[in-house]
C-alpha cells in the first residue's frame, strides 16, 4: 500500500512539472512572437512598404522627406538581398497606378530586385495599368524591359497567356513594338497564332520596314501556323531579340549570388554577352533535339474545327496506337522532337501532312542555319559532340524516310562553300549523297565548283568518301527515276512529299553533267595519288552504277568512262581491278545490245550517240587484244606508243607482256598454274601455257579464283567462247 502512494505521488509530481514546462514555453512563445511584432513594427523597411501601400492619391512629391525615407530605405533592402514577392507586389502597384504621380515610377521600377520569385498576378496588374493612358511612354517601355528580364523568375506564365490579345493590342506603337514583340515571343503558343495578327504585323512591317523584332515574331507564327504565314523569312537572320542594356541585369545577379540561389539563364546570357572579357564567338548550343511534349498538358480534347478528339502524339506508345488514332493526331509544340521518335517519322511517312513537313523544315533550317553554319570554327570544334548527334540523329531521319529535308539541302549548298572537307566529314558527306536531281542550270554553281575545290586540295581518303558518296547520290537520283516516273513517261517527281518535278530531259542531262564530272575528278586524283588502288576501287564502284543504268534502272542513258578511268583500270597491278573492268565492260556490252534490239522493235527506245559507240569499241578490241591476243598496240585505239620509246624501255616483245599470262596483275596466277601443271620442270617457261590444252586449263584455273568479271568478259566477247 505505502508502494502504491509512492508510485502515485511520483505521477502527480512529473505531470506537475510538465505542466509548469508547458506554461513556460507557452510563455516563452508569446513573449518572442510580441517581440517579433515589435521589431516588425519598428523595422524601417516594413514601415516603408506600409507607407506605400497606404500613401494616399495625390500626396505631393516634392519636398516629400518621407517619400525620400522610404524609397532609400526600399532600394537599400532591394539592392542588398532583393525584395519579396510581397514587397515587389507593392511597390509595382504604387509604380504603375501613379498615386503620386509619374516621377517616382522610374526610380521604382529600377529597384524592382526580386529575392526569389516574381507573383504573376502583380504582373498581370501592372500589365493593365498599361491601358490607363497616363503613364509616360519612357516608363512603359522601362516596365516592359524589367518583365523582359526576370521572365524566368515569373511564377507562372497562364494568366499572362490569357492576355495574350490584350498584349498584342500594343504593337501598335512604335516605341512599345520592339519590345512587346519580344515579350509577345515568350508567350506564344499555336493557339495565340491568329489570322488577324499576323495582318497586324504585315501591315506594321510594311509600315516600318523589315525590321528584325517583326521577323523574329513572324518566324515563330510560321512554325506553329506556316500556311498563315507566306512571308519569306531570311536564313541569315541574327537570333534571337536585342540585348537591350538594363539597370537590372548585373545588380539582380549580385543579388542571387548573395542569395546563393541559381542565376535565371537569360539573365547570365545578357549580362555576359555585355561582358568585354567573354568571348564573342558564337556557341553550338541549341544543336539538341527538344524532347517531345504536347501542345497542352491536358487530357486529349475537342479539335474546334472537326470536333475531333485530338491525341498528343507523346502519348502515343505503339505503332498499333499510332494505327487507331492516325487521324487524330496532335503534333508537339516542337517539331524538332520528331527527328528523335520513330513513331513521329513514321506517322510522317505515312499521312505525308504538308503542315506538319513545312514546319520540320522551318526548324531544322533554322538549326542547322543560325546554330552551326554561322558559328566559329572554335565554337564548332569545341561542341563537335553535340553537331556530331544532331547529324547523326538528323541522318537516321533521312534513312528512315528514305529521303533527305529541303532545308538540309540548302544548308549543304551554303555549307560546301565555307567546309574545310575534315569538319565532320562522315556526316557531312553521308548528307550530301541524298541530295534530290539538281537542274543541270544550276548543278555547276551549287555542287561542282565547291566539290572540286575540296577534291584536289583534300587526303586520298577523302578523295575516296567523296566518289563514294557520289556513288551513292547517283544511285538514290536512278531509284527515284525508277520508282517515282510517270507512266507517260515524260517528267518524274524529284520528293514524294513534293510536287517539285522536272522533265526527262533534264533528269538526263543532270545525271550525265554528274557522271562526267566525276570522270574528271576519277582521272586527275589517280595521277595525283599514282593510280592508287583503294581510290581506283571506288571509282570503279561508281562506273559499276553507270553501267547498268539502261537495264537495272530503266534510263534511256549510257556514258562511258573516260581514257583516264579505263586505261589505269587495265593497267593496274592487282587481279581484283582488272576483274571488275572487265565486268563492267561486259554490262556495258549487255546494255548497249539491249537498247539497240529495242531501238529496232519499239519506237520508244532512245537515240544513242555514235560516238558512246565508237568510245566502247575501242575499249574492247584494245582488252580482247591485249588480254587474248598479246597484240597491247591496236591502229585503231586512241592508245599509241612509238617503237623508239618501247625499245628505251628494254621490256622484250612489250606488245604481250599484258596478256592473261603475263600481265602484271595474273602472272603470280600463272606461275602457280605453271608449277602445278608441270611440278617436275625446272626452268619456268610461262609461254607454254599457250598451247591448246593448258590455255583451256589455265582459263578454267583462274575462273575458279574469283574472277567472275573476267569470266562473263571472255565468254561473251571472244569467238571461240561467244
Amino acid at each position: 500500500m505505502a508502494t502504491l502512494l509512492n508510485l502515485s505521488d511520483s505521477d502527480s509530481l512529473v505531470r506537475n512539472d510538465q505542466s509548469v514546462s508547458n506554461r513556460t514555453s507557452n510563455r516563452s512563445l508569446r513573449v518572442a512572437e510580441k517581440e517579433r511584432k515589435k521589431n516588425e513594427a519598428e523595422d524601417p523597411f516594413v514601415l516603408a512598404l506600409k507607407y506605400f501601400s497606404e500613401v494616399e492619391v495625390g500626396t505631393p512629391v516634392i519636398g516629400n522627406d518621407e517619400l525620400e525615407k522610404n524609397l532609400v530605405q526600399v532600394e537599400k533592402v532591394a539592392f542588398n538581398r532583393g525584395l519579396s514577392p510581397e514587397a515587389l507586389s507593392v511597390m509595382l502597384e504604387f509604380s504603375m497606378s501613379l498615386r503620386m504621380g509619374s516621377s517616382p515610377c522610374a526610380r521604382v521600377l529600377k529597384c524592382l530586385l526580386p529575392a526569389s520569385v516574381v507573383p504573376q498576378e502583380a504582373v498581370v496588374r501592372a500589365v493593365v495599368w498599361l491601358s490607363v493612358g497616363k503613364i509616360p511612354i519612357s516608363t512603359q517601355v522601362l516596365f516592359i524591359k524589367w518583365v523582359l528580364t526576370v521572365f524566368d523568375m515569373i511564377d507562372a506564365k497562364d494568366k499572362l497567356r490569357a492576355i495574350y490579345g490584350f498584349i498584342f493590342s500594343f504593337v501598335a506603337d512604335e516605341n512599345l513594338c520592339p519590345f512587346i514583340c519580344h515579350l509577345l515571343y515568350l508567350l506564344t503558343r499555336k493557339e495565340s497564332v491568329r489570322v488577324f495578327r499576323v495582318r497586324k504585323l504585315l501591315e506594321l512591317q510594311s509600315k516600318l520596314g523589315r525590321q528584325p523584332y517583326l521577323l523574329h515574331l513572324l518566324s515563330l507564327y510560321k512554325v506553329f501556323c506556316p500556311e498563315l504565314v507566306t512571308l519569306s523569312i531570311p536564313s541569315r537572320m541574327r537570333s534571337g531579340f536585342k540585348n537591350h542594356i538594363s539597370p537590372w541585369k548585373s545588380a539582380l545577379m549580385g543579388v542571387q549570388k548573395r542569395n546563393n540561389l541559381q542565376v535565371p539563364s537569360s539573365i547570365s546570357t545578357a549580362f555576359a554577352a555585355k561582358d568585354k572579357t567573354t568571348s564573342r564567338k558564337r556557341k553550338l548550343n541549341h544543336l539538341e533535339l527538344p524532347a517531345m511534349s504536347a501542345v497542352t498538358n491536358k487530357e486529349p480534347q475537342m479539335e474546334q474545327t472537326s470536333g475531333r478528339k485530338l491525341v498528343p502524339l507523346v502519348q502515343i506508345q505503339s505503332f498499333s496506337q499510332l494505327l487507331k488514332n492516325m487521324h487524330r493526331i496532335e503534333l508537339p509544340s516542337q517539331m524538332g522532337s520528331l527527328l528523335g521518335s520513330s513513331l513521329a517519322l513514321q506517322y510522317l511517312d505515312c499521312v505525308q501532312d504538308e503542315s506538319a513537313l513545312l514546319r520540320l523544315n522551318f526548324w531544322l533550317g533554322y538549326a542547322l542555319h543560325e546554330e552551326f553554319l554561322f558559328c566559329s570554327d572554335g565554337g564548332a570544334n569545341q561542341n563537335a559532340g553535340e553537331a556530331l548527334q544532331f547529324l547523326n540523329r538528323l541522318l537516321c531521319a533521312q534513312h528512315f524516310l528514305q529521303e533527305g529535308f529541303p532545308s538540309s539541302d540548302a544548308f549543304l549548298y551554303k555549307f560546301l562553300n565555307v567546309w574545310d572537307g575534315s569538319l565532320l566529314c562522315p556526316q557531312i558527306l553521308n548528307l550530301l549523297s541524298n541530295i534530290p536531281v539538281i537542274p543541270s542550270s544550276q548543278i555547276k554553281t551549287l555542287l561542282f565548283e565547291p566539290l572540286m575545290q575540296l577534291f584536289f586540295t583534300s587526303s586520298l581518303f577523302f578523295k575516296c568518301g567523296l566518289i563514294e558518296c557520289l556513288n551513292h547520290m547517283l544511285l538514290k537520283w536512278l531509284t527515284w527515276h525508277s520508282v517515282y516516273a510517270l507512266e507517260d513517261d515524260l517528267d518524274i517527281s524529284l520528293n514524294s512529299h513534293t510536287s517539285i518535278n522536272i522533265t526527262l530531259s533534264g533528269f538526263k542531262d543532270s545525271v550525265m553533267d554528274l557522271v562526267h564530272f566525276v570522270g574528271r575528278l576519277a582521272s586527275v586524283g589517280l595521277q595525283l595519288e599514282g593510280c592508287h588502288s583503294l581510290l581506283l576501287s571506288f571509282i570503279l564502284d561508281f562506273y559499276e552504277t553507270v553501267c547498268d543504268t539502261f537495264l537495272r534502272f530503266g534510263l534511256p542513258l549510257m556514258v562511258m568512262p573516260p581514257p583516264g578511268v579505263f586505261y589505269p583500270a587495265f593497267f593496274a597491278t592487282d587481279p581484283v581491278s582488272v576483274d571488275r573492268l572487265a565486268y563492267i565492260m561486259h554490262r556495258y556490252k549487255v546494255n548497249l545490245t539491249s537498247a539497240k534490239s529495242q531501238e529496232k522493235v519499239t519506237k520508244q527506245a532512245f537515240h544513242i550517240n555514235r560516238q558512246t559507240f565508237r568510245d566502247f569499241n575501242h575499249y574492247l578490241v584494245f582488252m580482247v587484244n591485249g588480254l587474248w591476243n598479246s597484240n597491247m598496240c591496236y591502229t585503231e585505239t586512241n592508245l599509241q606508243l612509238s617503237e623508239e620509246l618501247l625499245e628505251k624501255s628494254g621490256v622484250p616483245q612489250s606488245s604481250t607482256r599484258f596478256d592473261l599470262i603475263h600481265h602484271p596483275a595474273f602472272m603470280s596466277y600463272a606461275v602457280d598454274f605453271h608449277q602445278k601443271c608441270w611440278p617436275g620442270r625446272k626452268d619456268m617457261d610461262l609461254n607454254s601455257i599457250k598451247q591448246s590444252k593448258p590455255w583451256s586449263w589455265y582459263l578454267e584455273y583462274l575462273f575458279t579464283q574469283g574472277f567472275d568479271g573476267l569470266k562473263d568478259f571472255i565468254q561473251h566477247n571472244i569467238g571461240r567462247w561467244a
